[in-house]
């Protein structure tokens, strides 16, 4: 009987325990039966008690009736509310029963009682609350929140629904819960994109306008728009992105802007114009010595006398320019568009052997006439009726070359390399020197002698040099 009762409740009874003249060994008197089954009985009654004074509540969030927490009451009022801030995440100041009565005592709280805490707002009904959010008339008095990346907004349905129908959030909240949206413990949607960017897209769901706070980047906003599938919007911030970009300066530079640049430049230091605007420039009479100006426009640019000695005009655009009487020695024009370009009396030659390079360049309709071209690589380029009369060609590169009505009387070509050339229709008239089969690959049908001295004239209606040239040196006469 003794090893069945708690020693802790059989400490309480002092009957129990108290000194005694009939002590065993250690002390104590051993308990007389009656005395044990008194103390079962108060033991009972004592736990029945204690069942008793425990209760337990269900606490919701003022003006909600979701995600309610179950908690044990005991100790004050002020305990009770700080259980409830810790299990509903707010700070708890009033407790409400579910008639809107402010509890200001805990012991009117009775077991299992449902009771509203609010963090010191008056007590809103949940019932009432609930039947606002199942309106689905789209009313403007159909409010209801939303959780976007932990920063509230207050809206109506009717503002997510009726402006942009197709949109995201339409679907969203055009019917209850068709998405099974989340919420949290307030009640308010989540949705976890950034509040910072969306500000904006409700702005715009309200009033129909793009407003952005100044700080905010329109690429944010945009992406935001695009994500809740708001293509007006969109449209209207790709249109406001690209006209907050500066516009680009397409104006061709002109000849004081220019010297003001050549005049700071060290002239030491490598010049880069790469493709830069020089069209119709007043270029004439500087020195444009090795300065890059690959892919350059410097179409209608007037080039006369110019210095551009071992410059760099790879791929850049010449058509129309005048380069009269230029200095081209050295120059590397691969590529060039020079079509209708007037390149009279200019100098390719380099004394130092530096040969310009113009392979594969467009020379169509193009004025040479007088030039010196020296050693010049023309190769696979077009001189489509171009005009080279008195050039000095004398071991130039021509193979491949398009001379198709190309004018070519009184040229020297000695040592020149027309191998695989297209020269029909070409005018061979009073040249200084005559041709070698080695340097054309084959006698063409009616040629005749027209060196210098010889009044007669020849033009060359077909001549296509495919063949390799033979060992035989004997002239073409």
């Amino acid at each position: 009987m003794v090893s069945d009762l708690p020693v802790k409740k059989m400490e309480e009874f002092s009957f129990i325990r108290r000194p005694s003249s009939h002590v065993g060994r250690r002390g104590w008197r051993s308990p007389h039966p009656c005395e044990l089954s008194h103390a079962v009985a108060l033991t009972r009654r004592g736990d029945g008690l204690l069942r008793q004074r425990m209760r337990r509540v269900t606490l919701f969030i003022n003006g909600s009736c979701i995600n309610g927490k179950v908690v044990a009451v005991y100790g004050t009022l002020s305990d009770l509310l700080s259980v409830a801030s810790n299990k509903l995440g707010i700070r708890a100041a009033n407790l409400y029963n579910g008639k809107g009565g402010l509890i200001d005592d805990i012991a009117l709280i009775r077991d299992d009682d449902v009771l509203y805490v609010s963090e010191g707002h008056a007590f809103l009904d949940p019932q009432t609350e609930g039947k606002a959010e199942d309106d689905l008339s789209g009313s403007h008095t159909d409010w209801l929140t939303l959780n976007i990346g932990g920063r509230l907004f207050t809206t109506t349905r009717s503002t997510l629904v009726s402006k942009e129908p197709d949109s995201m959030l339409a679907h969203m909240f055009g019917e209850k819960d068709v998405w099974g949206n989340k919420r949290d413990q307030r009640g308010a949607y989540l949705i976890d994109r950034s509040p910072e960017y969306f500000e904006p897209i409700l702005n715009y769901l309200r009033h129909g306008q793009l407003i952005v706070n100044e700080g905010v980047n329109l690429l944010g906003v945009l992406e935001e728009a695009r994500f809740f599938g708001i293509e007006q919007l969109a449209e209207q911030l790709e249109v406001a992105i690209k006209n907050s970009h500066p516009p680009e300066d397409h104006s061709p530079i002109s000849r004081k802007e220019f010297v003001r640049f050549l005049l700071a430049t060290p002239t030491k230091s490598e010049l880069r114009c790469q493709g830069l605007n020089f069209s119709g420039a007043d270029l004439s009479r500087l020195d444009l010595r090795y300065i890059n100006f690959k892919m350059a426009n410097l179409s209608r640019c007037n080039l006369t006398y110019a210095n551009l000695c071992c410059s760099n005009l790879e791929r850049s655009d010449l058509s129309g320019a005048n380069l009269d009487g230029a200095n081209l020695q050295g120059v590397k024009m691969l590529c060039t568009n020079a079509e209708g370009a007037s390149l009279k009396g200019c100098n390719f030659e380099d004394p130092s052997g530096l040969k310009a390079n113009l392979e594969g360049a467009n020379l169509k309709g193009v004025d040479m006439e007088g030039s010196q071209m020296t050693g010049i690589n023309l190769r696979v380029a077009t001189l489509k009726n171009a005009k080279l009369k008195n050039c000095n060609l004398r071991g130039a590169t021509l193979a491949g070359t398009d001379l198709e009505n190309c004018d070519l009387s009184g040229c020297d070509l000695q040592e020149a390399n027309l191998r695989g050339s297209n020269v029909k229709g070409a005018i061979f008239e009073e040249m200084l020197t005559p041709l070698h089969m080695s340097q054309s690959g084959e006698k063409p049908d009616g040629y005749k002698n027209t060196a210098a001295g010889n009044s007669e004239e020849k033009i060359i209606s077909h001549w296509s040099l495919e063949k390799e040239p033979s060992h035989d040196t004997a002239l073409l006469s």
